[in-house]
């Protein structure tokens, strides 16, 4: 139920931004999926989820504050409304600081440690490569560098190759 109310909080802050909800709502869906292919545990699976939803929260102050919504400045000033919203929601401080942790490095690939980490990354990068129209090449680079899960690759692999 937390998250379902989350995805509302989540659309409402997107309130007529079409694109960014149907983006974390496709994100939200790949992660789930490839977390429950791969078998991670029911918390990390909460946390997996939690942050698929709420990756992208900094865009906006980015947009405001940088004109910008690159990467490095999502992860900049996400956390903050991230903690504010999932903390109104009673998600616990734990799952709350693991959540902004990822918000706060999605967009960072040299260190991923841990497979909520690794699913969240490859969920975004299979709705961003869509979205963005990536070309082949571009696409086999990414599987080559960034996918690790033998769900996410095969959706990868199904999806673009």
């Amino acid at each position: 139920m937390k998250q379902t109310m989350l995805l509302q909080k989540m659309i409402e802050y997107f309130a007529g931004d079409a694109k960014r909800i149907q983006h974390f709502i496709k994100v939200h869906s790949f992660a789930k999926m490839i977390g429950q292919l791969e078998g991670i545990d029911k918390k990390q699976q909460l946390i997996l989820e939690t942050a698929a939803i709420v990756h992208d929260i900094g865009i906006k102050n980015s947009e405001i504050k940088y004109k910008s919504s690159a990467g490095k400045y999502q992860e900049l000033e996400g956390p903050a409304p991230a903690k504010e919203m999932l903390l109104k929601l009673g998600y616990e401080d734990k799952v709350i600081e693991r959540v902004c942790y990822l918000i706060a490095h999605h967009h960072t690939y040299g260190n991923i440690e841990d497979s909520d980490y690794q699913i969240l990354v490859e969920a975004d990068f299979l709705v961003n490569l869509y979205e963005d129209a990536v070309s082949e090449n571009a696409i086999q680079t990414v599987k080559k560098n960034i996918f690790k899960t033998v769900s996410g690759t095969r959706l990868l692999t199904t999806m673009y190759v």
